[in-house]
Formats: C-alpha cells, structure tokens, sequence
C-alpha cells in the first residue's frame, strides 16, 4: 500500500468521525433520579435541570437534593459515553482529548 492511499484512508476516516461527532452533539440525553431531571447535549452542555420533587424544599433536603442532581448529571454523562461508544466504536478511545 502507497502512502498516498493511507493518508487518503485517514482523511476519510477522520471525515467520518467528525460526522458522527457532530450527530451525536446534536442529540439530547436526559439523567434522572428521585427527584432531578437534568438534560445534556452530546457536547455536554446542560439543557434543562427540573426538580421533580413537588412542594418546597427545606434547608434540611438541600444535601440530599443536591447528591440526586450528581446523580442525574452522572447518569447522562454515562448515557453520552455509551451513545459515543455505540457510534464511534473503535475510535472512540482516540477522542478522549478531542472532546
């Protein structure tokens, strides 16, 4: 194989991964818990936060609601991470720094 057939190879390949980079930003992916709602995009930029627990919270619920927010945000990261590994597969790892 000649280099110019790798490098166009590679070309190609980087094509294709920005593509399905830029189709799962535009995606939306929504982490839930007891008593929080919290939407991101792919890029990971927050959306939508909604407190699901009705009535007004006291001072006392303030710990725990904000350790179900981590809990909502750590479900859609993991949401992301898996749609990202779905599409991109094998070249997923290699976008670690990228993103």
């Amino acid at each position: 194989m000649n280099m110019q057939n790798i490098m166009a190879q590679a070309q190609k390949m980087q094509r294709e991964i920005m593509q399905k980079k830029e189709e799962l930003e535009k995606m939306e992916f929504t982490g839930k818990s007891e008593w929080v709602e919290v939407t991101f995009s792919g890029a990971r930029i927050i959306k939508d936060v909604k407190i699901l627990k009705e009535g007004i919270i006291s001072e006392d619920d303030k710990e725990i609601l904000e350790d179900m927010f981590q809990i909502a945000t750590k479900d859609a990261f993991i949401q992301i991470n898996k749609a990202m590994n779905d599409k991109l597969g094998q070249y997923a790892g290699a976008l670690d720094g990228l993103m």
